[in-house]
């Protein structure tokens, strides 16, 4: 009756998010009180398991968590990202642009929100289109897409990977070495095979599959010459948009910085995560490595750094804007982590463990592959319902943890197969795929042929990925 519970609960909670469109965070603290209540865990041990578990994901991931989403906010401020974005493109060209692109959202720019990222490179992405052909929108919007969600899932910081690795008790520098990997090959394939679908011809009508409105086409009209950069008159051209971005920062007071400069605040943690992960490995970790490489430590100092270059670069009253808007934004995050963590404690304190260790035990002959292909249905399924990548992340995370030590495969190989699952169609019931559609010029059918077909198609090029890992974690 365990399971029973435990399905009906679950069942429970999408049914509130999906057809009640009751918020997230309430809907999971009822599956959790649900299942508790049921299952027999009783009234005060169902309380205290909600809130232990939520308790114990925040000592796991709250501070990494604020401190990323902070990191964010303040770059944001100082123009870094669409200043690199903008670098990107005139440094490999637009033939080159969607490996480049989908490469530097996966890996550079995980720890920023998914929204600001489809903010900062859509309008690129419609206004290099033209150069790469008559599927250029599709193609970029494809790299688009597969690289936000592939970074949010595989790389640290992003949310979904940090979440993960907290509700699975995973060492964020041992995430990183794998998570770089898969998340990296997986946007690079994906956005391959997306291009090759393209290309094939008849799959994208643009009568049918975007939607341009005027404002946006004169848009792309005067930033063609900008991106080319073909002749005479482009070079002026890319010289007055630099003239006027220049007149524009200084205008709102922001110093303009070195790039490299402004970068660094994700680029340190990541550098200083990963030295401790090899040193560690190495055999030649001490504890002052061990303090530096440490998640939150890391994170932290790149908190300072990125505040610091804020108030150099835009000003003390524009920090203090960025930094309100990030604890806005931390907080409702912190909340769906935390009650994610609630419902996979009540699972754990209901003997599900036991009930589905011995499930897997079952089946000697090939433990790790069918534990990794439930893992990854488990995150697929809960995403397909709930239309949020993270929620599936956390949820499914929830639900496997308490039998973790049941499986004969290593606690990272079943966190990259959630990770793997919950990218997996990402569609309607999203507000990510309204915010895509809009942006990138595209109709519902248009987004469903690429933001929809390109995260299922980098689901399933990521699953293969984690079952090599399973060879050598």
């Amino acid at each position: 009756m365990v399971a029973v519970h435990t399905a009906i609960a679950i069942v429970l909670v999408i049914a509130l998010i999906i057809r009640v469109k009751v918020d997230p965070v309430i809907s999971l603290v009822l599956g959790s009180l649900y299942l508790g209540l049921a299952a027999g865990v009783g009234f005060a041990g169902t309380i205290e398991a909600i809130t232990v578990g939520f308790g114990g994901i925040m000592a796991e991931v709250g501070l990494l968590i604020g401190f990323g989403v902070l990191i964010g906010a303040l770059l944001h401020s100082t123009g870094a990202f669409r200043r690199l974005v903008g670098l990107l493109v005139k440094s490999v060209g637009a033939g080159r642009l969607p490996y480049a692109l989908t490469s530097l959202l996966a890996v550079v720019m995980p720890s920023i929100y998914v929204d600001v990222q489809v903010v900062l490179a859509a309008p690129v992405a419609r206004s290099a289109s033209p150069f790469i052909g008559r599927t250029g929108l599709p193609v970029l919007a494809s790299a688009l897409g597969c690289g936000i969600f592939a970074g949010y899932v595989f790389v640290i910081p992003g949310l979904a990977a940090i979440s993960i690795a907290g509700l699975l008790d995973i060492q964020l520098g041992d995430w990183l070495l794998y998570g770089l990997v898969i998340g990296l090959v997986t946007a690079v394939v994906s956005t391959l095979l997306m291009r090759l679908l393209f290309s094939a011809g008849g799959w994208w009508d643009p009568e049918t599959d975007e939607e341009v409105d005027e404002a946006m086409a004169e848009q792309e009209a005067a930033d063609a010459a900008y991106l080319t950069g073909e002749a005479e008159s482009a070079h002026e051209a890319m010289s007055r948009a630099e003239d006027e971005a220049r007149e524009t920062e200084k205008a709102h007071g922001v110093r303009r910085l070195p790039l490299l400069v402004l970068m660094l605040p994700i680029l340190v943690p990541l550098l200083l995560i990963a030295f401790g992960a090899f040193a560690e490995l190495g055999g030649w970790s001490n504890a002052f490595i061990a303090f530096l490489g440490d998640a939150n430590m890391a994170l932290f100092i790149g908190l300072i750094g990125a505040y610091t270059l804020s108030r150099m670069s835009a000003g003390a009253e524009r920090t203090d804007h960025a930094m309100t808007e990030g604890f806005h934004t931390t907080g409702e995050i912190l909340l769906i982590t935390g009650v994610g963590g609630s419902l996979g404690a009540v699972i754990e304190a209901t003997g599900l463990d036991s009930v589905l260790g011995d499930l897997f035990r079952a089946d000697e002959g090939a433990p790790i592959i069918l534990s990794i292909l439930l893992a990854w249905f488990i995150a697929a399924v809960l995403h397909l319902a709930i239309g949020s990548v993270s929620v599936a992340a956390i949820t499914a995370a929830g639900i496997i943890a308490p039998i973790l030590d049941s499986l004969a495969v290593s606690p990272i190989v079943i966190g990259l197969a959630i990770a793997s699952g919950a990218m997996f169609a990402l569609q309607v019931n999203s507000n990510f795929f309204w915010m895509f559609k809009s942006l990138l010029g595209l109709s519902t059918k248009g987004t469903l042929k690429t933001l929809t077909l390109v995260t299922s198609v980098a689901s399933v090029v990521s699953l293969p990925l984690v079952m090599v890992a399973a060879l050598v974690a």
